[in-house]
């Protein structure tokens, strides 16, 4: 049996290769409107990038072969943001704004390859900090001093 070969050529890059996968450690958070400055640091890891939607069940009477499925609201974890302590305070000024006031805002997770140009962007509206852990001071210990910044939000935004 022969293969078409031209329906999956057609959708290869210019080069004729398939893209190499990005790697996980090129990305950038940015939440516009803090003070004028758009983004609040480089961190080192980024997790809760997923999205799930509740199900519910509904089992019909009179009907014994499935039970239907029904999608309900979306459910978005918190964004939980790890760095190294640096002499940069955007971060910690949104914490001490929240103190009164909510203050939210959009987050803007991006993944960049290695020529530095976005490869995805994810971005989250009604952002704002729910927890900021500091760094665990030992002074018997070698590693780095971190901190991480826990962020609730609304969920995916489209437009950025």
């Amino acid at each position: 049996m022969a293969i078409d070969t031209a329906r999956f050529t057609s959708r290869l890059p210019a080069s004729g290769r398939n893209p190499d996968p990005v790697g996980e450690l090129r990305f950038l958070v940015d939440v516009p409107q803090i003070g004028g400055a758009s983004k609040i640091g480089v961190f080192s890891e980024c997790t809760g990038l997923e999205m799930e939607y509740e199900v519910y069940e509904w089992t019909e009477g009179g009907n014994n072969d499935f039970v239907h499925k029904l999608r309900g609201r979306a459910k978005f974890p918190n964004l939980i943001l790890k760095r190294g302590i640096t002499h940069e305070d955007a971060l910690l000024r949104w914490v001490f704004a929240c103190k009164t006031k909510t203050e939210r805002h959009a987050v803007i997770v991006k993944l960049v390859g290695p020529d530095a140009k976005p490869v995805r962007t994810w971005a989250f509206a009604g952002a704002w900090p729910v927890k900021w852990t500091g760094p665990q001071l030992n002074a018997g210990s070698s590693g780095a001093a971190t901190e991480t910044l826990e962020i609730a939000h609304q969920g995916f935004a489209q437009g950025f």
